[in-house]
């Protein structure tokens, strides 16, 4: 059992940060978002596989995300709000200019909205691809869909984007 342990713990090191991001880019705040991912792992740490018993994990980082995937819309079908991308890059603020800080807040607000009006599966694709930087291939699997399916939801997901920001905000945001 031991064993087990350090090995969750160095999965859990591993996986801590990319699973608190893709929750909190769907919740409305960081405590949220906190709360959420520890219930990531608890359910993971409960759902492994034991010795004895026949199920194995062939990809930690798919069903990781499926649990924190799950997670996210048992929150939403309980009707508290889910909205993505609640002040991505308030971590940052320590370390910017003022000015530099404001003109990147004024973009990510921008950006937000904009995923905001997005159905949930172009944003999850959206987070996975771009936030999180996962490739279409883990992406798929996190998914549950062919690697050629998640490609087509990540091009209509911008083209929608794209549209949006054109929309709401003119040529004059979408061309930087």
């Amino acid at each position: 059992m031991r064993g087990d342990k350090q090995a969750f713990g160095s999965l859990y090191e591993l996986y801590l940060d990319p699973i608190y991001r893709y929750i909190y880019y769907r919740v409305d705040s960081h405590t949220e978002a906190e709360d959420l991912t520890e219930m990531v792992f608890l359910k993971a740490w409960e759902q492994l596989p034991r010795p004895g018993k026949n199920t194995a994990v062939r990809n930690f980082r798919a069903w990781i995300y499926r649990i924190a995937h799950n997670l996210v819309v048992d929150r939403h079908r309980t009707n508290k709000p889910v909205s993505a991308l609640d002040q991505h890059n308030q971590m940052q603020a320590l370390t910017a200019s003022p000015e530099t800080l404001a003109e990147h807040t004024e973009r990510s607000d921008v950006l937000r909205a904009a995923i905001l009006q997005l159905d949930p599966e172009y944003q999850q694709v959206i987070v996975l691809r771009f936030v999180n930087q996962l490739s279409h291939a883990e992406t798929a699997r996190i998914l549950v869909k062919k690697e050629g399916h998640v490609r087509v939801l990540q091009y209509r997901a911008l083209q929608k984007l794209r549209e949006q920001l054109s929309k709401e905000y003119g040529d004059e945001r979408t061309n930087h």
